[in-house]
């Protein structure tokens, strides 16, 4: 495709589903065939091909965003890259939160310990306290995720988590709770009972918490700059320790 070539932006189906887990893979992003169904299925994704056809770039709206811009006055938000922050700025996007994905290579787990004090939780318990970091409801998103096949939808005490699977690591997020060590302590004991490599999409406010996984081995793969159209928001009523993922909020 030459530069001067009119650019042909065209909806996409879920026939389109292994195209864009191509893409996913060549920049190294951990969405997998799962996610690229859910887009295709229950969101609006549009694609641009080169002049032989292949997938070269895609966008999608989920219906967490359309449904909350429809029906409660709530306007566009991304996830961008730092690169990406600097397109989406003369546009009218402003930042708010920092993100922070860290990976962890290897789970800690030797399974002769004492097991974890992790407890599954009701998708209506978590699903409340995601209201409360998001400002709106999620419940069809959250039901999506957790009822896939290794998702597991996890308490420990006050702590409230995630975990799924990715294309090249298994996800933790969104996680919550009242305290850092809380937060903390979930993770290990989600890392103790995890084998294979993790990632987490960390709120870079919740400094304690960021601290906190990186002296226990969790290295900083990325940053993401969550972005609001239009002008700024209300803080949130309890900022999450990590999110769903960029693909997600």
């Amino acid at each position: 495709m030459a530069d001067t070539d009119p650019i042909a932006i065209a909806k996409l189906g879920p026939d389109d589903a292994l195209a864009g887990l191509e893409l996913s893979a060549e920049a190294h992003w951990n969405q997998n065939e799962a996610d690229w169904r859910f887009f295709l299925s229950q969101g609006a994704v549009f694609g641009v091909r080169d002049g032989d056809g292949h997938l070269i770039a895609t966008a999608a709206f989920c219906p967490t965003c359309l449904g909350a811009a429809a029906t409660q006055g709530l306007t566009t938000w991304l996830d961008a890259t730092p690169a990406g922050a600097t397109v989406y700025g003369p546009l009218g996007f402003a930042p708010t939160l920092q993100l922070r994905r860290l990976r962890l290579e290897n789970s800690m787990s030797t399974k002769a310990e004492a097991p974890p004090s992790l407890v599954p939780c009701g998708i209506e318990r978590f699903a409340a306290q995601d209201r409360l970091a998001m400002g709106f409801d999620r419940g069809t998103l959250l039901m999506e995720l957790s009822g896939r096949s290794g998702s597991r939808l996890l308490s420990s005490n006050d702590a409230l988590a995630l975990v799924r699977d990715g294309r090249k690591a298994r996800h933790i997020g969104p996680l919550f709770a009242d305290r850092p060590d809380q937060a903390l302590a979930m993770v290990n004991e989600i890392v103790w009972s995890e084998t294979g490599p993790l990632l987490i999409d960390a709120v870079g406010e919740q400094d304690e918490f960021l601290k906190g996984l990186t002296n226990s081995g969790w290295r900083i793969e990325r940053p993401f700059q969550r972005m609001r159209f239009g002008h700024a928001a209300a803080p949130l009523a309890k900022l999450p320790f990590a999110v769903a993922g960029p693909e997600y909020g």
